[in-house]
């Protein structure tokens, strides 16, 4: 299989190592298994002598039934025989295309997003169209566009909620019209909600799963959980026919995840409400200094996130956005995403969930990069 280069991905292996600043972290800010002990009140030696003692077998293959018991308190509807583990939410969404997708097949999908959504099924072979999302329309789809580009046989659209790069969020009432759309032609909805509940306002967020019967989310402990290392997601849906393909599937290229990250990841969600109002309360914090920072710069604009850890800044010099990040990196240690990265000329994508001092600090040090700039232009 032929697929492109993973732009964004490479960015981060060919720079992160080395930043004086990262702010391209999207992760809110990591806790180790000690810090999140303590966070939950989770009792920590009884988990080091039930894990130290246990046997390193595949485990539980489909998934342990405590974590996917946990899995389900993030839903309305769900049950655990309709949750499938994985390595991650990359290892969840790849899966979903390997399982669903046949060559030809129209798959929809939006971008600005995550590239997964649309390099994996082109490799596939399938007849991907692109929904572009717009900073006038405040990065959410056009349903008109929509409706054109799903035509009868449509098997799938992917939709990334809340949005990476640009921090966008589709209520309810926009998702139940995408529903309607895909409910049509018959198609399924991916949702990539790796943010889902980050959100800056105190409301429940609606997943695609409680709102559609072929709806598939896929979701991990990456982001809104701060265990990235965890290497832990999964796949959710109602659409039986769907769970058992990528169990078949399943078979070929992952067997089962492993105990440690399981049992773990399992203290997290049953002490989820802790981890959420830790982990909501940085990004409300660090999005109100973002927001600060971005008006007194007047050569910057974006679109103010609604959720997630990201926001996609655009700025008004004369550098494409490889340029700008690189010469920043080199120059200041700042360490940003360039938005060409998500085919986003003149951008940048920044995180904002990392630890206070390194955005304030990372924010003054593309200060200074700007008034570099602004000198060559006066020279």
């Amino acid at each position: 299989m032929k697929i492109k280069p993973f732009a964004v991905e490479q960015w981060m292996n060919d720079y992160e190592v080395g930043a004086r600043y990262n702010i391209a972290e999207t992760c809110v800010d990591s806790v180790s298994a000690d810090e999140l002990f303590a966070l939950t009140g989770a009792d920590r030696e009884a988990f080091l002598q039930q894990i130290c003692s246990r046997r390193m077998t595949y485990g539980d293959i489909v998934g342990a039934p405590a974590l996917r018991k946990g899995i389900c308190k993030l839903y309305k509807t769900l049950t655990p025989d309709e949750v499938i583990t994985t390595h991650g939410a990359a290892g969840a969404n790849h899966h979903v295309f390997y399982s669903l997708v046949e060559p030809g097949e129209r798959v929809i999908s939006i971008q600005p997003s995550y590239q997964q959504m649309t390099s994996i099924p082109e490799g596939f072979g399938a007849d991907v169209q692109i929904l572009h999302l717009t900073k006038e329309n405040g990065y959410l789809p056009d349903l008109d566009e929509l409706r054109r580009l799903a035509v009868p046989g449509t098997k799938l659209i992917c939709v990334n909620n809340p949005n990476n790069p640009t921090g966008s969020l589709m209520d309810q009432a926009l998702l139940e019209q995408i529903v309607a759309i895909a409910r049509e032609v018959g198609a399924y909805v991916l949702c990539d909600e790796v943010y889902r509940h980050l959100t800056q306002e105190d409301v429940w967020s609606v997943s695609i799963v409680d709102l559609y019967e072929k709806g598939i989310s896929t979701g991990s402990m990456s982001k809104v959980f701060s265990l990235a290392g965890l290497r832990l997601g999964w796949i959710a849906s109602h659409d039986r026919a769907f769970i058992d393909a990528c169990l078949t599937h399943r078979d070929y290229n992952l067997i089962s995840c492993g105990l440690f990250d399981e049992a773990l990841a399992t203290v997290a969600l049953d002490h989820c409400e802790a981890l959420l109002k830790r982990n909501c309360g940085i990004v409300r914090e660090n999005l109100a200094i973002l927001d600060a920072w971005v008006q007194s710069e007047p050569r910057l604009s974006y679109v103010k996130p609604q959720a997630g850890t990201t926001a996609l800044v655009y700025y008004d010099y004369d550098l494409d956005s490889y340029t700008f990040c690189k010469r920043m990196w080199h120059e200041t240690g700042a360490f940003v995403t360039p938005g060409d990265c998500f085919e986003q000329p003149k951008s940048m994508r920044i995180g904002y969930a990392n630890d206070k001092q390194t955005l304030t600090e990372g924010l003054a040090a593309l200060s200074a990069f700007l008034r570099i700039l602004e000198a060559e232009e006066n020279a």
